[in-house]
């Protein structure tokens, strides 16, 4: 009987902690934690120092998903393979100012998975956007610069991915610094301009923006867009 019980906690451990990635999501977890404030600003010389960043790397570079990963597993996974891998770019290009200083940044083939290489480009554009068609990954999602949704300083998780995108949308259209709106003005992000149809698939512009935003627009005013800023999000 205690042979019986004691497999029973083994095989209830495997599966409890079977999730895809924990492993490397606890390890950037720490990295984001340590490194990255509450406002979004990121220390990339003491991230380049970490070396629980190239831990972080390393792990993620050893997975791919499967079949056997849920939805919301992947999409956190690609998430935050975007970020650890942007990270990556501006830290193994300092000392920077912007990333725009690096040539052609998101079409560098950084991203290695396995057997596979990717580019950053690839990974928004032909996985994130057209596989899981949520608009909120937008704000997930950082490109390492001033007028970026910031990056939050915790790793995105497939347990609590629906609350997070949601807070994270939530928190970008209320940053005054992003974002001005009011219920006779919306002065916004590019992003609502590059990428409209993302944002207008269920409803038009306002109304998404509404759906998330602390104050409401009233309909028909017209969105202006602020000019985006590619100043390096941090020290």
């Amino acid at each position: 009987m205690k042979l019986l019980n004691l497999l029973f906690v083994i095989l209830y451990t495997l599966n409890v902690s079977a999730d895809p990635g924990d492993e490397a999501q606890i390890s950037w977890d720490k990295v984001l934690k340590a490194h990255v404030s509450s406002s979004g600003v990121v220390d990339y010389a003491a991230i380049k120092a970490d070396p629980n960043f190239s831990k972080t790397v390393s792990l993620f570079s050893n997975q791919h998903p499967d079949a056997s990963w849920s939805r919301n597993e992947e999409m956190a996974f690609w998430i935050n393979v975007y970020n650890v891998f942007t990270v990556k770019l501006i830290v193994d290009n300092m000392p920077l100012k912007s990333i725009m200083d690096i040539d052609k940044p998101w079409d560098k083939k950084i991203v290695k998975l396995k057997d596979k290489v990717y580019s950053l480009n690839q990974i928004e554009n032909e996985i994130l956007r057209p596989k899981f068609k949520d608009p909120r990954v937008h704000f997930a999602i950082n490109c390492a610069s001033f007028s970026c949704p910031k990056l939050a300083n915790y790793v995105i998780r497939a347990e609590s991915l629906d609350a997070t995108l949601t807070k994270l949308t939530k928190s970008f259209l209320a940053d005054t610094n992003r974002n001005k709106i009011s219920a006779d003005k919306a002065e916004l992000s590019q992003i609502f301009e590059w990428f409209a149809d993302d944002f207008t698939a269920k409803s038009d512009l306002i109304g998404f923006i509404n759906s998330y935003a602390p104050v409401q627009i009233k309909q028909g005013v017209k969105p202006s867009f602020i000019t985006y800023s590619w100043a390096l999000n941090g020290k």
